[in-house]
């Protein structure tokens, strides 16, 4: 069951250890690594991302702590003031591994608890992810409201301040979900694992319907074994040639959702596989 929820996303801070980039569009995978993060908070009911406004994977409200470059704390009270859920997720905008599972685990942590006022990710050598959790709104609101009372605001205030006063329950992360990038090295880390052998071709479709603005889950490996038929039983240029004929008589059938993708490759296979037949009768 999908829990209700609004999102917080944190893209403001000065990238100090980057030299003063813009870290929120830096790419990894072709990807800006805000457009990363949404897409695995896409779930959300209302996102909000807390700076400067930028195109985006998808439509988002955009807002800014005042001033400017307050910190952690004061950008996700000025995120938190502009979500209506009971449940709001808090992320960071540099966690190019950050997906979907991820965030349906912590939101289920938290309801799992009844007791429990946030779910963290844990990263793996144990360490809490303030920024990388689930909260529940009202006694995050109250954290916030009593920090800025005693200090005169959150200006400059550490996280460690809000979570220490919240009753917490933790989620392990995976491998690679809580890896995030402060430094140029870790953006090269990151740009060389998504390239690794068992995640490139995931990372790259992902890619694809992000730049071409669909959403669409198609089963990858139909498509892989008609190009494989359509190369080897016809000639390697008909591969690619083929699976866009597909795409476009799936589009042209309706909606093109999964179902017409599968019924145009089964088609195209079979003509391949009757082609291929024909060629080996002629040898």
């Amino acid at each position: 069951m999908t829990i209700a929820h609004d999102a917080v996303v944190l893209a403001g801070g000065a990238a100090q250890r980057l030299g003063g980039a813009d870290k929120p569009g830096v790419r990894v995978g072709g990807r800006a690594l805000l457009d990363r993060v949404l897409a695995a908070c896409r779930g959300a009911g209302r996102t909000v991302v807390v700076g400067d406004p930028r195109p985006a994977v998808r439509p988002v409200h955009w807002t800014r702590e005042d001033p400017p470059g307050g910190g952690p704390l004061a950008a996700l009270g000025a995120g938190v003031a502009e979500t209506r859920a009971d449940v709001l997720l808090v992320l960071s905008a540099d966690l190019p591994f950050l997906d979907e599972d991820t965030v349906r685990r912590l939101l289920a942590a938290l309801a799992d608890d009844p007791a429990a006022e946030a779910a963290l990710l844990t990263d793996a050598g144990g360490r809490d992810q303030p920024l990388v959790a689930a909260y529940r709104s009202g006694p995050l609101r109250r954290g916030l409201d009593e920090l800025s009372r005693a200090h005169g605001g959150l200006t400059g205030l550490p996280l460690r301040f809000l979570t220490e006063n919240l009753h917490l329950t933790r989620v392990a992360a995976g491998p690679l979900a809580s890896f995030d990038c402060d430094t140029w090295e870790d953006i090269a880390t990151a740009r060389a694992r998504i390239r690794e052998h068992g995640t490139v071709l995931d990372e790259w479709i992902t890619a694809v319907k992000d730049e071409l603005g669909i959403e669409l889950d198609v089963d990858t490996g139909v498509l892989l074994d008609l190009a494989r038929d359509a190369a080897h039983g016809v000639a390697r240029p008909a591969a690619p040639l083929t699976t866009f004929l597909v795409g476009y008589a799936a589009a042209r059938a309706g909606e093109g959702g999964p179902e017409a993708v599968a019924e145009a490759a089964r088609k195209a296979a079979a003509l391949a596989q009757r082609w291929a037949a024909e060629q080996d009768e002629a040898g």
